[in-house]
C-alpha cells in the first residue's frame, strides 16, 4: 500500500550544504596542502551524497522512492524536498486521464454484430499499486477497458422492445455498469474509474441495412399489438357497459358481429364507411 516517504523542505537542506561549503572554504587556507586536498575530496563526496536527496514534485503528481530496490514511500506534496539520498526516483502523474477504446466489432446478445466504442476517465490513487503491482498501469487500463466493453457488448441486445429488458442504446445504464465492472478490473493497479461513456454505437456495416429496415417493422409490430390490446379493453367496456343499461339485448350471434365491427372501426389504419342496415341481421 502507498504509504508516505520521509522527506524535508529541500531549501533548509541546501541552507546546510551551502554553510558547509562555505565552512570549508574558510578552513582551506589553514590546513596543510595534503589536508586541503583531502577536506575538498571529502566535501565533494558529502555534497554529491546531498544532491542525490533534492527532487522537485510538480501540482497531481509524485514520486515514487525506492532505496536500493526497496519502496520507502511516496512523496505527493507539491514542492521541492530533500529525502534519504540515493534513492531512485520514479515519476508517476496523479491527474485525471480519459482514454478512448478503438472500435471494437463484437456480436451482442442477440447475436448481431456491433460496433462500439467507449471514453473512460481515470485517475491513479495508489502510487505503490501502481507502480509494483501491474507492469505498465497506462497499457493495463487500455487493455481491460476495451475486455470490459466486449463483455458489456454480449450482455445486451443493440436494441429491444421488451418492456424491462435494457439495450446498449440505454446510455445511462450501460455507462454505469461500465464504469463499475472497469472499476473491479483495474482496482489492482491502483486506479480509479471516475466516468466511463459510449461514444458510438452502430450496427456493423454488413448488417446496418437489413437492421435499419427491420427497426421500423418491429415498431410498426409493437404499436399495433398496443392499438389490438386496446381495442379489446374498449370493446370488452363497451359490451359489460350496454349489459348494465339495458339499452339492447343482444344474443352471442349479434356480439360477435358486434365485436367484429368495432375491432374493424377501432384497429383499422383508415377511415371507415358506415353502412346503413335497413333490414335485419338475418336477412
Amino acid at each position: 500500500m502507498e504509504r508516505p516517504a520521509f522527506r524535508v523542505t529541500g531549501f533548509a537542506m541546501l541552507g546546510v550544504l551551502l554553510v558547509l561549503v562555505a565552512a570549508a572554504i574558510a578552513a582551506a587556507p589553514r590546513l596543510p596542502p595534503g589536508g586541503a586536498a583531502a577536506l575538498v575530496i571529502v566535501l565533494g563526496l558529502v555534497a554529491l551524497l546531498l544532491a542525490s536527496g533534492f527532487t522537485v514534485v510538480n501540482p497531481n503528481e509524485a514520486r515514487v522512492m525506492q532505496f536500493f530496490g526497496r519502496y520507502v514511500g511516496t512523496i505527493t506534496e507539491a514542492g521541492f524536498h530533500w529525502t534519504v539520498p540515493l534513492t531512485a526516483k520514479r515519476r508517476l502523474s496523479r491527474r485525471v486521464r480519459n482514454f478512448e477504446t478503438d472500435r471494437l466489432k463484437v456480436s451482442d446478445a442477440d447475436g448481431n454484430p456491433v460496433e462500439i466504442a467507449a471514453v473512460v476517465v481515470w485517475r491513479v490513487v495508489d502510487t505503490f499499486k501502481a507502480s509494483f503491482g501491474v507492469d505498465d498501469h497506462i497499457s493495463y487500463v487500455a487493455v481491460q477497458s476495451e475486455a470490459a466493453l466486449r463483455h458489456l457488448a454480449t450482455s445486451y441486445p443493440y436494441e429491444t422492445h421488451d418492456d424491462g429488458r435494457s439495450s446498449l442504446r440505454e446510455g445511462n445504464v450501460v455507462s454505469e455498469e461500465l464504469t463499475i465492472e472497469l472499476g473491479e478490473r483495474i482496482a489492482l493497479a491502483g486506479v480509479e474509474v471516475l466516468e466511463s461513456r459510449i461514444t458510438h454505437l452502430a450496427y456493423a456495416p454488413e448488417i446496418a441495412q437489413a437492421m435499419l429496415a427491420r427497426q421500423p417493422a418491429s415498431a410498426i409490430v409493437g404499436a399495433r399489438y398496443k392499438i389490438v390490446e386496446g381495442a379489446v379493453g374498449m370493446v370488452q367496456s363497451a359490451l359489460e357497459r350496454l349489459s348494465e343499461l339495458d339499452v339492447v339485448e343482444l344474443d352471442e350471434e349479434r356480439k360477435a358481429q358486434m365485436v367484429a365491427n368495432l375491432l374493424v372501426v377501432l384497429c383499422g389504419d383508415r377511415n371507415v364507411q358506415p353502412v346503413v342496415n335497413t333490414g335485419t341481421l338475418y336477412g
